[in-house]
């Protein structure tokens, strides 16, 4: 699990050549876990076009990175991990939507190479998880 800032974080997804699916998490967060498995799921159906799931924790200083990694193991995750180095809300949630709150579940899908971008700041049932990345990859 890579330790990003928010600048890191901008980047990454701005460079990528392929769709992502970017969930904003913590390991307290029941709504967060609910929807994970349905995320992944959909993002394993757009296997073909290399739709990338990034799950980006938001959990505090202390559980970083022992008790994060720890729990991913144990939920058996599948997906590229990063743990967002930012305390300051004020300063990060703009920069991946002006309209986010710091609210999660919140979850970011991006296509460069289509210009897409939608963020959805609440959490998703599993159709609108399918339905999300299937939007995603529309050509």
């Amino acid at each position: 699990m890579k330790k990003v800032k928010i600048d890191a974080l901008e980047s990454y997804i701005n460079s990528s050549d392929h769709p992502l699916v970017i969930s904003f998490w913590a390991t307290w967060c029941t709504p967060c876990l609910h929807e994970i498995p349905w995320l992944q799921d959909a993002v394993e159906k757009q296997r073909e076009k290399k739709v990338e799931y990034i799950l980006v924790s938001l959990d505090f200083t202390e559980a970083y990175p022992k008790k994060i990694v720890h729990f991913i193991k144990q939920q058996n995750f599948n997906a590229t991990f990063f743990w967002l180095d930012e305390t300051n809300a004020d300063h990060f949630c703009p920069k991946i939507d002006e309209k986010w709150s710091g609210g999660i579940p919140a979850n970011l899908f991006v296509n460069n190479k289509t210009n897409y971008r939608k963020f959805i700041g609440r959490q998703l049932t599993e159709r609108q998880a399918i339905a999300e990345t299937e939007l995603l990859v529309k050509e």
